[in-house]
């Protein structure tokens, strides 16, 4: 097992290369630039010229990304242009939050996805079956924006039992007040994504269920609870688990909407920002943070699989 996580984060030191190209070729083809937002447009041209050699934004493009490149390796992802605070602090108090809200987020989600794809599967065609497939259709459909001001209105402002900005509060500070800052927002999120969880873990259930094995089981007498719970569902889980995967990841990396809607501290509006005033280093550095976080959850995803499914081997 250790080889075979060794072999895949060697084959992703590419993959990560050619990313890093990509977003730097991407950021310097967007028309503008820092020096325009920090000097205004009625700046000199000498003024233009001195910043421009200030920010180091006069040498060669491969000069200027090999440079930013080997300071990242050793740890060092540059300084933000307007607050002067260096990157990788920026992003250290920010990540946290966007972890925590999708740790949060993740689990709502299966705290109703999965018991609505369970009993939806052991029922096809019933309807039940198909009022629950209808609960997955609607959370996919309705917009996580709208969601999350619905539960502002309801909980924050006409019952006031919740906060409508959401602030960060470490778990192990206050899980009292974790709760009540992160609970809106993972529940906006959690609710959308239940809806994808419900759709893709219904399928394999379905799937599994008519399998050779499971009527054998059946005619062995084991209880339904049995079959379902120590066969069908451990086996259903595996394009399940990509799933879940990858929608962590992408909460991580940060969920623009519903931070900006609860003004949650997160690496999402965080990027924002820095795209807003064209602050290049902060930009970089936090989507290389999203890339490697990606990168980091996809091992972790085929490292589960081995305890899921035995039969898979890493040789």
């Amino acid at each position: 097992m250790t080889g075979y996580v060794l072999r895949r984060l060697l084959q992703l030191l590419p993959v990560l290369l050619l990313a890093s190209i990509g977003i730097w070729a991407m950021i310097f083809a967007v028309p503008g630039g820092p020096v325009g937002m920090i000097l205004g447009e009625n700046a000199t041209p000498d003024q233009v010229a001195a910043m421009t050699a200030q920010l180091g934004l006069d040498r060669p493009v491969v000069v200027q990304y090999w440079s930013w490149l080997t300071s990242a390796l050793a740890g060092d992802l540059g300084v933000s242009i307007h607050s002067r605070q260096t990157v990788l602090s920026l992003i250290a108090e920010r990540l946290p939050a966007t972890i925590q809200l999708g740790l949060a987020s993740i689990a709502v989600g299966l705290l109703i996805g999965v018991p609505v794809a369970v009993i939806s599967a052991l029922s096809p065609g019933s309807w039940l079956d198909r009022t629950l497939s209808g609960w997955s259709a609607l959370a996919l459909g309705v917009p996580t924006f709208w969601l999350g001001i619905l539960l502002i209105l309801l909980f924050a402002v006409y019952l006031q039992w919740l906060p409508s900005a959401s602030g960060y509060v470490p778990i192990w500070q206050s899980p009292l007040d974790m709760l009540r800052n992160v609970v809106l927002p993972a529940l906006t999120l959690g609710v959308y994504v239940s809806g994808i969880f419900a759709r893709f873990l219904r399928a394999s259930l379905v799937a599994e269920l008519r399998a050779d094995y499971v009527r054998t089981a059946r005619s062995k007498g084991l209880a339904e609870r049995d079959v379902v719970g120590r066969h069908v569902l451990r086996n259903a889980l595996l394009p399940f688990v990509t799933i879940v995967g990858l929608m962590l990841a992408n909460f991580i990396g940060g969920t623009v909407v519903t931070e900006a809607v609860f003004t949650y501290p997160g690496l999402g509006r965080l990027l924002v920002q820095a795209i807003s005033t064209r602050d290049y280093p902060l930009i970089q550095g936090c989507i290389l943070v999203i890339l490697v976080i990606y990168v980091f959850v996809s091992v972790m995803v085929d490292v589960v699989y081995a305890y899921i499914d035995p039969r898979i081997e890493y040789s």
